[in-house]
């Protein structure tokens, strides 16, 4: 990986474990509901963005981006969602909104990079 690679997996990582610290103070009832799929969906961001970076073929890294990619989207909603649940606080929203539109932003430009290196 490169340096500007290292520094959207190190957001990345600092967006899943604030989304884990935030979680812990979700309610109880919901620890197998909206706690687990957001916990998953922003630890997938992650995960599916190193795992692509583990694969010999582009358009297979490809697709692990693109995973990656429709796990934030996932998260973001499931954040708002606790949003107006009252889960979550205004400052915490906020503060995960703009990490997670910054690793969109980062994202999206190394999907449109391989895209163009592999001409689909």
């Amino acid at each position: 990986m490169n340096e500007y690679q290292e520094k959207l997996k190190h957001k990345m990582n600092e967006y899943a474990h604030f989304v884990y610290r935030v979680t812990k103070n979700f309610p109880k009832h919901e620890l197998y509901g909206i706690t687990s799929q957001i916990r998953r969906a922003s630890l997938s961001v992650v995960l599916n963005y190193i795992e692509g970076y583990a694969r010999k073929k582009p358009r297979v890294r490809l697709n692990f981006l693109e995973t990656s990619y429709a796990s934030l989207k996932e998260s973001k909603y499931v954040l708002h969602f606790s949003l107006i649940e009252k889960y979550l606080t205004k400052d915490d929203y906020k503060f995960a909104l703009g990490l997670a539109e910054e690793i969109g932003a980062m994202l999206w430009i190394e999907i449109e990079n391989l895209e163009r290196s592999i001409k689909l």
